[in-house]
């Protein structure tokens, strides 16, 4: 007490008496606490969800934007798809041409001896080019190979009709051969270009029945790659080269079937009669077509006599270029500026060569004022400038000197 009154007179506060237990339980009040925790969790569970549906409401309206706009481009893809008449200087080209190309099936009639019954097979087909209508007959071009042995012949034309064919002649040599058919079927006929004007890397068309008349009137395009080719043959396949064919070489894809058919310029010209392919494992794209210029005067005789009656020398040839430096100075003799020509490599008996006196290892550097720079150019001067019974002035070399010399041409198959 004496405290209590001690700590009255000081001022200082002092304790209140503790109270009943029941009676401070039941003045009390709940926490407050509690029921903000709970309202604050409630609350978050509700914008959790309100965040959530929202998020799922864009996402969904996001997806279907991408496949609303998805089906817009699908739709738009398709109304962009225009069909396009495409026309270009080949597909005029070959519109204009193609009636003129035609297809050659060999046909040879082959008897069973189990059978009486003789039936027609067909042995083999090539292609050809109508170059003339002249009345009611029109003419054909196309290889000697193609209808080698034939006993009859279809022609089939670009829209798949069929006529004969009748062969009028053919040249082993050159693998010309020219066939007659009715013209009541020909609705055109194809221009003689020159092929003397092409130049490498012109563009050229070969249009043919690559493979037989599946694949009639396919269509390649490439380039001129070389002139005047000389490509050795062998007929008789005994390994002894008998002939020097001469060739454009063009990177144009040509095949079996193909021969026989048009090598075309752009101004849809015929340059080439399409012949042969170097078909060894390691070669590619190499084809070769008979220029055209070479083929006119053999054409020609064909047509007109069903041979070639061909002037002749008599000797078997080289190209100056084929020999090596070293053998044309010291074997040859030749001055140093003489760099084309050709060379006599052996003289037939009694030839034409014989008898004018020209020796084994001349060199022809011109005939008739015209320079002589190969085989090719020789051939072009022989066969197109000259015939059977013509004299014909040359100019060589021997040792060294330069000697003219004349000689008359006879009939053969050789130079």
């Amino acid at each position: 007490m004496d405290e209590l009154n001690q700590n009255q007179a000081n001022g200082e506060p002092q304790p209140s008496a503790p109270m009943p237990e029941s009676t401070a339980r039941h003045s009390q009040k709940p926490p407050k606490r509690r029921g903000g925790f709970i309202s604050g969790f409630i609350g978050v569970v509700i914008g959790a969800l309100l965040v959530w549906f929202i998020m799922q409401g864009e996402s969904s309206t996001k997806e279907q934007s991408l496949v609303n706009g998805s089906e817009q481009k699908v739709d738009a893809m398709q109304t962009e798809r225009i069909s396009l008449d495409v026309n270009n200087d080949v597909t005029d080209i070959v519109e204009k041409v193609a009636d003129s190309v035609v297809g050659v099936t060999n046909l040879k009639t082959i008897s069973d001896p189990w059978s009486p019954v003789e039936t027609t097979r067909e042995t083999g087909s090539g292609s050809g080019v109508i170059y003339k209508k002249q009345g009611d007959k029109a003419y054909i071009v196309t290889n000697h190979h193609v209808i080698e042995g034939a006993q009859e012949l279809e022609i089939t034309f670009d829209d798949g009709s069929k006529t004969d064919g009748k062969i009028v002649g053919s040249d082993m040599w050159t693998d010309l051969a020219v066939i007659e058919i009715d013209a009541k079927l020909v609705k055109t006929v194809i221009d003689f270009g020159d092929s003397d004007a092409l130049k490498r890397g012109e563009t050229v068309i070969a249009i043919g029945n690559p493979l037989g008349l599946g694949f009639s009137g396919s269509v390649t395009v490439g380039v001129v790659s070389g002139k005047d080719r000389s490509i050795p043959i062998d007929f008789d396949e005994n390994g002894t080269v008998d002939w020097f064919a001469d060739a454009l070489q063009t990177d144009a894809a040509i095949n079996p079937g193909n021969s026989g058919g048009a090598l075309i310029n752009l101004a849809g010209q015929l340059i080439g009669i399409n012949s042969m392919k170097v078909s060894e494992a390691t070669v590619e794209g190499i084809g070769l077509a008979i220029p055209i210029n070479l083929a006119m005067p053999i054409i020609d005789q064909l047509e007109e006599h069903g041979e070639v009656n061909r002037p002749t020398m008599g000797v078997t040839l080289l190209d100056l270029r084929s020999i090596p430096a070293q053998q044309q100075r010291e074997m040859l003799k030749l001055p140093v500026d003489v760099t084309d020509g050709v060379v006599i490599n052996e003289v037939m008996s009694n030839s034409p060569a014989q008898l004018a006196g020209v020796k084994q290892y001349d060199v022809i550097v011109e005939m008739d004022g015209e320079k002589i720079e190969d085989m090719v150019t020789l051939r072009k001067h022989l066969y197109n400038s000259k015939e059977v019974g013509d004299a014909m002035q040359m100019k060589v070399y021997r040792d060294g000197q330069l000697l003219e010399i004349e000689m008359v041409l006879k009939d053969g198959n050789s130079f």
